[in-house]
């Protein structure tokens, strides 16, 4: 009991004395501290702050409410050729080159007929195509500015040539057994209708050119 009371009374002694040590060690702290950091007062950030403001442009162009109406719109220049080949980008191939082409493989197929010496059967099967195609050309361009051709005239050349050869070579076929080769059984003579379709070889040829040549 003697110890506690011993105890108690050297406690009551240094508290004081601790104390005021750690009270003069924090004031050492502050004055140390003074001066460094901010302890003032904050500023007002929305003081200068400026408040955006709407803005309304102006179009550069000057706006028409009857945009859409028809009667307001300006019609598109069909008519005009620079506006059909610029704009539109239309096929320079015409149609009548077009047509004339597919007669050219009509035309070479009579060709190797003749050439081959085919039989009157198949060269009569061969011209009536040709003559029959060369009919639809007429009737589809005959009074246009085509007819003028010189590929379309020799058209109408091998056509009539091609006509007058098939009649030619079915008559020789039904009469000359029957007819002399003298006064007017000659045209159905073999060397006759040879020659004949000689230049006719001729004139197929150069339509096949002149074709190529349109193209």
């Amino acid at each position: 009991m003697k110890r506690i009371l011993i105890t108690l009374i050297i406690l009551s002694m240094t508290l004081p004395a601790h104390a005021f040590f750690w009270n003069k060690k924090d004031k050492a702290l502050e004055a140390e501290l003074e001066g460094k950091g901010y302890a003032g007062t904050l500023p007002d950030l929305n003081k200068n702050k400026q408040v955006k403001e709407h803005k309304t442009s102006t179009p550069v162009f000057e706006s028409h409410t009857d945009f859409n109406e028809p009667k307001e719109l300006k019609p598109i220049p069909r008519n005009n050729p620079a506006f059909i080949d610029i704009i539109e980008k239309k096929d320079v191939t015409s149609e009548y080159v077009i047509d004339a082409n597919e007669l050219i493989p009509i035309i070479e197929k009579l060709v190797d007929c003749i050439e081959s010496n085919g039989n009157v059967q198949l060269f009569v099967t061969r011209a009536n195509v040709l003559a029959m195609n060369i009919d639809f050309l007429i009737n589809k361009y005959e009074g246009l500015p085509e007819s003028h051709y010189e590929s379309f005239k020799k058209l109408l050349e091998i056509n009539r040539s091609a006509k007058t050869l098939v009649q030619l070579r079915q008559e020789a076929v039904t009469y000359q057994r029957y007819l002399a080769y003298q006064a007017s059984g000659s045209i159905y003579n073999p060397e006759n209708i040879n020659q004949q379709l000689q230049y006719f070889l001729e004139e197929l040829n150069t339509a096949i050119i002149m074709l190529r040549d349109e193209e």
